[in-house]
């Protein structure tokens, strides 16, 4: 079939050293795809970071590298320009080297940077997709990213932008607002009171609801749901945990998925 032949780039033996950039998906170690387990057991040698499980590693086989490089806000264990070395270094002994990536490796996970290094240097490289952040928290939460009466657009936007970005170039929260899309926002735990601040002077009612998704798809899992005029207080007990921010009408119908549960664990055993 047409479509598999497609796929047969993945599957197929490659001559030299090659890396795989693999989405472990949000957390959950069943949310990665088929491919990606798949991958991830013929490795020579795993690249992995905090965001990815660490209990996917048991995928591998035994015997291979594994190399941290995780980076977290305040304490790094690998720069991106390590990183990238690392990538090059080790696919350049003839190895296939698996870089996994918590949640999509081009959704705000900096696989664009490390492909484009790869480019430079001649390694070839594939890139698996993963379960994303914003799609995961939606869906645990029962809240439709789009919805045909609440919601015709939706915004993934990071709360955290890089220093020395031209003033152009940052996020114009008080634009987004005007949209009425639903904002799906990352990395935005520190910042959510100056944000919500920016959206509100766009126009958005302080009545508008707003989810904090925080560990989604684990076993620690928490929700927190309020609405955007007290919104900063919504992440006060979340400092360094990995959450994700919806913002929009469409918060609203997670309660339809609350009931839902609700009336499961009402049913006579």
């Amino acid at each position: 079939m047409p479509s598999k032949d497609l796929n047969r780039a993945y599957d197929k033996p490659a001559p030299g050293g090659r890396v795989t950039l693999v989405g472990a998906g949000p957390g959950a170690v069943d949310l990665i795809t088929v491919r990606g387990q798949k991958v991830l057991s013929e490795a020579d040698v795993v690249v992995y970071d905090d965001l990815a499980n660490a209990d996917l590693l048991e995928v591998c086989p035994a015997a291979i590298e594994r190399i941290y490089v995780g980076k977290r806000a305040g304490r790094h264990g690998a720069t991106q320009a390590e990183i990238g070395a690392i990538l090059v270094r080790e696919a350049s002994k003839n190895l296939h080297v698996v870089r996994l990536k918590g949640g999509d490796p081009l959704v705000f996970g900096r696989g664009g940077e490390e492909e484009q290094v790869l480019a430079d240097a001649g390694i070839p490289f594939e890139i698996v997709p993963g379960v994303t952040a914003a799609v995961a928290a939606g869906a645990v939460t029962g809240i439709p990213l789009t919805h045909r009466r609440h919601a015709s657009a939706v915004v993934f936007v990071t709360g955290h932008e890089c220093s020395g970005k031209p003033g152009d170039a940052l996020v114009d929260w008080p634009a987004l607002a005007r949209t009425r899309a639903t904002l799906c926002i990352y990395m935005g735990v520190r910042r959510l009171g100056e944000i919500a601040a920016e959206l509100l002077a766009g126009g958005l009612p302080g009545t508008t609801p707003v989810a904090v998704v925080a560990n989604a798809t684990m076993p620690n899992q928490s929700v927190h749901i309020g609405e955007l005029e007290s919104a900063e207080t919504l992440t006060a007990a979340l400092q360094g945990q990995p959450a994700l921010i919806i913002v929009g009408e469409v918060v609203r119908l997670s309660e339809i998925l609350a009931q839902a549960r609700s009336a499961l664990v009402e049913l006579p055993a």
